[in-house]
């Protein structure tokens, strides 16, 4: 497969627009997706019907012990496989549950069956379903470690094996021939390392993975650093990431992306399910009893309203990438139609499109 290019450049106010994907699964009333397999096969098909729409990105989220999407690289693999031009990527992967070396495999192969177009979000992860649930998969914070350092020494682990180099020393005497010099892990893809992401909760995990060379991922939920409204406090981080980026001296340019969820009511559809959306303030809570966050409001108005409310959004205005959350329960049907309706009547008046 040839290997992938973007389609156009993008600059300015211009932006790649994707969906993001819980996956969830639910037998209960109204629901579209009632099993593990209504919520992988569906995703390929979403994937499948926003490309042919012209997003620009398929994105899931990873939660582990619930019915959701818990292993990603199977489905960004079968998505490679049938689609084109598509990003691919997770947002986010929680590191606290991931082996580096296995990881960096399963990687490899998805991004070289897509051509690398894989964007991978990895990330501390949030609050999970079960207590601790990384020690069921056999890790453990190191002495004086806590479940954050946990998570960023295996992705700096991640980082450093998927350059390519070699590192493991050869069986003199191999079942098959081996190159010269230390193997490394395949199958390796070229720029990968470039596509890697992190999802930052706070302005200093945004910059430590600015020093890194990972581009950033922020969310619906961040740290309550300021007191401000989300907007303005991910503007913020995002100002603070791209500095401490420039500062690292980092040769390429490094790429944003904000979440929000945005419904433009354009039928009777729409104001069914969301014409009564209440969700619009910003909203505070505890992601621990220690950690007081911010959880971001949700859109949902006429499309004319949304350009007026979505062109004061600080942080959109700022990143290049835009991951509409979508509520996969309602079917590939709905939420292919809630992403065209974005991409037909809200991006373009916003000089996204």
């Amino acid at each position: 497969m040839a290997k992938y290019t973007p389609a156009r450049e993008y600059d300015g106010s211009v932006k790649r627009i994707g969906f993001l994907s819980f996956g969830h699964w639910s037998d209960s009333y109204g629901s579209q997706v009632r099993t593990a397999a209504d919520s992988l096969v569906q995703s390929l098909e979403l994937a499948v019907a926003a490309e042919e729409l012209g997003a620009d990105g398929a994105y899931f989220r990873v939660h582990h012990f619930a019915r959701q999407l818990g292993s990603p690289f199977p489905l960004l693999a079968a998505i490679g496989a049938r689609t084109r031009t598509i990003e691919i990527g997770t947002a986010v992967i929680d590191m606290r549950y991931e082996n580096p070396m296995y990881m960096a495999e399963d990687a490899g192969a998805a991004d070289v069956i897509s051509g690398g177009r894989l964007q991978l979000g990895i990330s501390r992860g949030s609050p999970e379903q079960v207590i601790d649930g990384w020690r069921h998969f056999g890790y453990e914070p190191a002495d004086g470690e806590s479940d954050a350092d946990l998570a960023r020494r295996h992705a700096d682990e991640f980082l450093e094996v998927i350059k390519g180099e070699g590192f493991a020393k050869p069986n003199p005497r191999p079942m098959f021939p081996n190159p010269p010099g230390l193997l490394r892990l395949e199958p390796h893809s070229e720029g990968l390392r470039d596509r890697i992401w992190w999802g930052a909760g706070s302005n200093a995990t945004a910059q430590w993975a600015a020093v890194r060379g990972m581009n950033l991922q922020s969310s619906t939920l961040k740290f309550d650093e300021t007191g401000e409204p989300l907007h303005v406090q991910q503007r913020k981080q995002i100002q603070a990431y791209r500095e401490a980026w420039k500062a690292a001296g980092h040769a390429r340019e490094p790429r944003v992306s904000v979440s929000r969820s945005v419904f433009a009511l354009v039928d009777d559809r729409d104001r069914a399910y969301f014409g009564r959306e209440t969700r619009d303030q910003d909203q505070i809570g505890f992601i621990d009893a220690n950690t007081r966050a911010i959880f971001g409001r949700s859109y949902a108005a006429e499309p004319d309203v949304l350009v007026k409310e979505l062109a004061a959004d600080e942080a959109i205005a700022v990143a290049d990438t835009l991951l509409l959350t979508v509520p996969n329960t309602l079917g590939v049907d709905y939420n292919a139609h809630a992403i065209e309706s974005i991409l037909k009547y809200v991006a373009p008046e916003l000089g996204w499109r």
